[in-house]
């Protein structure tokens, strides 16, 4: 971490893809990329400084939900955040064959929770839904929490029937939340 503080100082809060080298990347996508720097935290860089300003934005409001990763720092182009060790839930369904009432109910409380937060977004992609070592829900990429208004899971429910489990997911949800299921069970079919 050390090394870390010393490459952020000599940019002058900035990061480059080259400066991160001896760090392991745990992800890359359109946004970003993601090093890991600890056993407990984790540095996006981002693309666009646009889109660290609105997952920083999302992450600095959610910081008192049990959701949201810790924030520790930010850059210009970066925000160094806590490491969900685990699994998300696309990886958890292919690894279980499963989708058990309890982990449905825990995704009913972060949806809740989601608007606790003050989130417009009530929805996120399966894979941007991580369970720690202690099977807690985090919640990661967050850079459309509040420039889109979606209350209903749209895209949790289509990820969810492409991997096989909108049904199964959809009659728990009958049973936990019966007012859910009616406004939802129609996503399932789309």
């Amino acid at each position: 971490m050390n090394d870390f503080e010393k490459i952020v100082a000599k940019n002058k809060g900035a990061l480059t893809l080259q400066d991160l080298r001896g760090y392991t990347m745990i992800g890359k996508g359109a946004d970003g990329s993601i090093f890991q720097l600890t056993p407990k935290k984790c540095v996006k860089i981002f693309v666009n400084e646009d889109t660290q300003k609105k997952e920083l934005n999302a992450l600095q409001l959610g910081q008192s939900s049990p959701i949201i990763p810790k924030l520790y720092e930010y850059g210009e182009n970066y925000i160094v955040m806590e490491f969900v060790n685990g699994y998300n839930l696309k990886h958890y369904l292919k690894r279980e064959k499963n989708l058990s009432e309890a982990i449905v109910g825990k995704i009913l409380s972060m949806l809740d929770e989601m608007k606790t937060v003050g989130f417009t977004r009530l929805d996120i992609e399966v894979r941007h839904i991580f369970f720690n070592e202690l099977g807690e829900i985090k919640i990661i990429d967050l850079k459309r929490a509040f420039n889109t208004d979606r209350a209903v899971p749209a895209k949790l429910l289509s990820g969810l029937k492409k991997l096989g489990y909108s049904d199964e997911f959809l009659q728990h949800v009958n049973k936990l939340s019966p007012s859910k299921y009616k406004e939802w069970k129609n996503l399932g079919n789309e």
